[in-house]
C-alpha cells in the first residue's frame, strides 16, 4: 500500500500535468498582452489574500523572474478579506502609491474565488482599464457561495481565467474520518504563474525586446545587475530592490 506522501505525489503530479494542458490556451492569449505592456514600460501586478498571498509573491523579486512584477499586499493577511469595500480601498491605496495603469495586467489569486477582497481588487483594476487574470480553482468556485455584495465570484469578473485544476477543499489525500490532507493550490498555482512568466519572456525575446530578468543575489555582480534593472521601475514596485 503506498504511503500518504506517495499518494500525494502521484495525484499531484497528475494534477500538474492537467493544469499544464488546461491552461495552455489562456497562457497563449495572456503572454502577448503582458509582453506588449512590458515592452511599453508597464508592470505586472499581483494580489492574493490570505494563503494565496504566498502564490502572488512567487513571481515578485524572484531570481530568474521578471523585475517588473509587483504586488498589492494586504497588511491584515486576509483577516478582513470579507469586510465590504475593504479590497477596493486596498487597491485604491496601492494605486495612489504605485499606479495601476491602463493596458497593464493584474493577476488576482483566490483558490475559492468567493471572497470579497480579490473580487474588489479585480473590479477596481478593470475600471481602471487593466486586464484581469484570475488564478483560481474553477471546481471550487462553482460550489461555494460568493461573499461579495454583488453575488459574483472571481471568474465572473476576470478577463482571463487560469484554473489550478484542484478539488473543492484543496486537499487531495484521504486520511479517513472525513479528514483530508495534501493541498495542491500552492504547488500548481506557482507553477502556472511561472509558466506564464516564461511565456512572456519568450514573447519578449522573440520580438526583440530586452529581458529584464533578475539574477540570484548569490552570484557575483548580480546585486548590481538587479539594482540597475529595478531603477527603470523606481516608484512602481511595492518591493523595491535596495
Amino acid at each position: 500500500m503506498p504511503s500518504l506522501a506517495d499518494t500525494y505525489y502521484e495525484r499531484a503530479s497528475g494534477m500538474l500535468a492537467r493544469a499544464r494542458e488546461t491552461n495552455g490556451p489562456a497562457i497563449a492569449r495572456l503572454a502577448p498582452l503582458i509582453g506588449q505592456s512590458i515592452a511599453r514600460g508597464g508592470v505586472v501586478h499581483t494580489f492574493g489574500s490570505g494563503h494565496s498571498e504566498l502564490i502572488s509573491r512567487e513571481i515578485i523579486g524572484r531570481a530568474g523572474g521578471l523585475v517588473c512584477v509587483t504586488g498589492i499586499i494586504d497588511p491584515t493577511g486576509g483577516f478582513i478579506e470579507n469586510l465590504p469595500g475593504y479590497g477596493e480601498r486596498l487597491a485604491a491605496r496601492y494605486d495612489r502609491q504605485y499606479q495601476l495603469n491602463p493596458g497593464e495586467t493584474v493577476i488576482v489569486i483566490s483558490n475559492s474565488g468567493k471572497n470579497a477582497s480579490p473580487i474588489d481588487v479585480a473590479l477596481y483594476a478593470r475600471a481602471k482599464g487593466l486586464a484581469v487574470a484570475a488564478l483560481t480553482c474553477v471546481a471550487m468556485s462553482k460550489v461555494t457561495p460568493s461573499q461579495h455584495p454583488s453575488g459574483r465570484k472571481l471568474p465572473d469578473v476576470a478577463d482571463h481565467v487560469l484554473d489550478n485544476c484542484g478539488v473543492p477543499g484543496d486537499a487531495i489525500v484521504d486520511l479517513g474520518g472525513g479528514a483530508n490532507a495534501g493541498p495542491t493550490s500552492t504547488l500548481v498555482g506557482c507553477s502556472i504563474l511561472n509558466w506564464l512568466m516564461l511565456a512572456v519572456a519568450e514573447w519578449l525575446r522573440s520580438n526583440g525586446h530586452p529581458l529584464p530578468v533578475l539574477r540570484s543575489q548569490n552570484i557575483p555582480g548580480a546585486i548590481e545587475h538587479n539594482r540597475e534593472l529595478a531603477e527603470r521601475y523606481r516608484g512602481r514596485l511595492s518591493r523595491q530592490l535596495a
